[in-house]
């Protein structure tokens, strides 16, 4: 697929807010370095993938400090700049929890409890927030961010402490709004009573992992999520590659995809591949990609906002963009959930 006769952008309501963003928010994990990992794209190629994505329409760049060290906000930060932006029409979100390595290459170690050097310099403590927007902005050659996640919750750290350094940030003005990732429901609904109870900005998205191979949101961080009206804004909608149907007989070792692997493990190898089969099938019948139809089913969900997507080749972002046309019928979301059985890793 090519940039001619791309549909145009669609933009969305940021759950209870008057935001608006592309149907799509870009995942910029796969910016940076590929020292980090080797599927990441180095920095010309990044700006280049991201030049695409904004002329195609998408102003939602989502990244954090962790990817590729720092690397990711400082290339987006950079793309922003070569292409010239309007600040007030782009929607950036960055996220802060993990430690952050000095220079690459170095292993994702989130939480380094044993290693005296990284003492805190991870977590959701008062000092290392505000540490890290310091950082953050640092990086991306911004003045505020528009969304500021919380990458995980910090068991070590009260509510009340974490929700009050987030509320300051968007008191100051280096913050607009502030947002959360994978985490139990009970947490994140904790974490936004606690804010209501004492005045303070409360969460207004949810980054969570959801797809046709892991749908164990739908149990509780879902329902919450719509009750309240925020945002959902799922990453890896494609499963890591698998539901595009081109994985299924490869042994991939990066992270990214190791990790994944758990959360759709279930009691039988078979269970990921009826539902990819059924993926294939319906997107056979309609002469689209696997892909577009995996996509276009987590379009289909009131629960989803933007989903997150990171692409290596233009032409993934192009049927992407495409995919937003496809209108799943009841009978072929039936198809595409009905071997759907629970996965044993909760996120």
């Amino acid at each position: 697929m090519s940039a001619e006769n791309l549909p145009p952008m669609k933009y969305v309501k940021f759950g209870n807010t008057g935001l608006r963003v592309s149907q799509i928010c870009l995942g910029c994990m796969s910016f940076g370095s590929s020292d980090w990992f080797n599927w990441v794209l180095d920095e010309k190629e990044s700006i280049d993938m991201i030049r695409k994505a904004y002329e195609a329409g998408i102003n939602f760049f989502d990244t954090a400090n962790v990817y590729s060290a720092g690397e990711s906000e400082r290339v987006l930060g950079k793309a922003i700049k070569e292409l010239n932006m309007p600040r007030g029409r782009i929607v950036v979100a960055t996220k802060v929890f993990c430690h952050v390595p000095e220079k690459l290459p170095a292993p994702l170690v989130p939480t380094p409890y044993d290693k005296s050097d990284a003492v805190n310099q991870f977590g959701l403590s008062r000092k290392h927030i505000f540490d890290s927007v310091e950082a953050s902005l640092k990086r991306l050659q911004l003045d505020y961010i528009d969304l500021y996640q919380i990458h995980r919750a910090d068991p070590n750290t009260p509510w009340e402490e974490t929700m009050e350094a987030l509320n300051d940030l968007v008191r100051s003005g280096k913050v607009r709004y502030i947002g959360a990732s994978s985490m139990k429901a009970y947490e994140f609904q904790k974490a936004n009573t606690v804010a209501e109870k004492n005045g303070w900005t409360k969460f207004i998205s949810m980054q969570n992992l959801y797809n046709l191979l892991y749908r164990e949101e739908e149990r509780e961080m879902i329902p919450y999520c719509l009750d309240a009206n925020i945002a959902g804004i799922p990453y890896c909608p494609l499963a890591g590659g698998y539901l595009t149907g081109k994985n299924r007989n490869t042994k991939r070792s990066d992270h990214a995809v190791e990790l994944l692997s758990r959360y759709v493990k279930t009691t039988s190898k078979d269970d990921n591949e009826v539902i990819i089969d059924q993926v294939i099938a319906i997107a056979e019948k309609r002469g689209v990609s696997p892909a577009q139809i995996a996509l276009a089913w987590n379009l289909s969900k009131p629960f989803v906002t933007s989903p997150i997507l990171g692409f290596s080749k233009e032409k993934y972002l192009y049927e992407a963009i495409h995919a937003l046309e496809i209108k799943l019928t009841d009978e072929e979301i039936q198809q595409l959930e009905s071997a759907y059985v629970p996965r044993y890793s909760q996120v």
